[in-house]
């Protein structure tokens, strides 16, 4: 089959388009032929070598694992789908998962394929709601898992004002619109391109990515981008008694930000925690949950859009289609 393949730990610009052979599923997975699939930081991540000591990889290895497809194969002890469903999902690699304290890691193969193999008892897949389009379902995934656990740990209250550092990318364009159905008010960084954008899904103001254009006393800061060792600015931003959520590695200390009135929070849901894949396509159904699709990839493209993904500026997914 084809698919986007890395022969050894470096950037995306070594990345190729092959053939690999196609992986069939064992007993509790299934085998889905994929139709799309979107790009998220943790598949240039872990190739380029950041976490092998915690996440080794073997290669030839390909990348990917947010995909929306149809079930090709079904593996022993599969009950809950049949070949020919639609399916949508997050495939995170089974070492991310151990590394960040999952008690059942993942067992996937890469989506950036024409064929991926993945566990059927998960709450990271779901079948794919008839009203969710194959590349909403592909971009959702992670977006929106990420989003739905950021809401759920922030706690936001109505009339709260929030920052959003790095709004303009897939889990910043999936938070803003609930943050906003939440009745807070949204300030958001982002370039003076993307600013209409950003207000159209529900930010009350933009603002530069300069410090020193950030407010002051807000409620809530959601760090989207910045490494977690670089968040005193932001820190500085909130109010005594306020909340700093981030997602980015590496996991922030209390002494990093240089406040200790202010609640710091990891968040990263390797659990389900905070719901899964039918819950991220119910909302998406009912429009509260939007999938900003920025840029569009054939499979043909597949290793060139890994490289966009890190050297050009993108709001929303980058998608590729098989």
């Amino acid at each position: 089959m084809k698919a986007v393949v890395v022969t050894g730990y470096g950037p995306p610009e070594e990345y190729t388009v092959g053939d690999v052979p196609v992986p069939r599923p064992g007993p509790g997975q299934i085998q889905v032929r994929i139709a799309a699939a979107s790009i998220n930081p943790a598949d240039v991540r872990l190739p380029s070598g950041d976490f092998r000591d915690v996440v080794p990889l073997a290669f030839p290895h390909v990348p990917g694992n947010d995909f929306a497809g149809t079930v090709s194969e079904v593996g022993d002890g599969v009950t809950a789908y049949q070949v020919g469903d639609e399916v949508f999902g997050q495939a995170v690699p089974r070492a991310l998962r151990a590394m960040a304290g999952a008690t059942r890691p993942s067992l996937s193969t890469g989506s950036l394929a024409e064929y991926a193999v993945f566990e059927a008892d998960t709450p990271f897949l779901a079948h794919r709601p008839a009203g969710l389009d194959i590349e909403q379902a592909a971009a959702l995934p992670t977006v929106g898992l990420t989003a739905r656990a950021l809401m759920a740990v922030a706690g936001v209250q109505p009339g709260e004002t929030v920052l959003v550092v790095g709004a303009t990318g897939g889990v910043g364009t999936a938070v803003i619109p609930l943050l906003a159905a939440a009745k807070a008010r949204v300030i958001a960084t982002a370039t003076a391109a993307d600013a209409a954008a950003l207000r159209a899904l529900g930010a009350d103001k933009t603002i530069g990515y300069a410090e020193s254009e950030y407010p002051s006393d807000v409620d809530v800061a959601l760090n989207l981008t910045l490494p977690s060792d670089h968040l005193a600015g932001v820190a500085g931003a909130i109010r005594s008694g306020g909340r700093l959520l981030t997602i980015t590695y590496p996991v922030p200390q209390q002494d990093w930000i240089g406040r200790d009135d202010v609640g710091l929070h990891f968040v990263l849901d390797m659990d389900g925690a905070f719901g899964g894949m039918r819950e991220v396509g119910e909302l998406a159904v009912s429009g509260g949950l939007p999938a900003t699709v920025g840029r569009r990839y054939t499979l043909d493209q597949g290793a060139q859009a890994c490289v966009d993904f890190v050297r050009r500026h993108t709001t929303g997914k980058l998608v590729v289609t098989m």
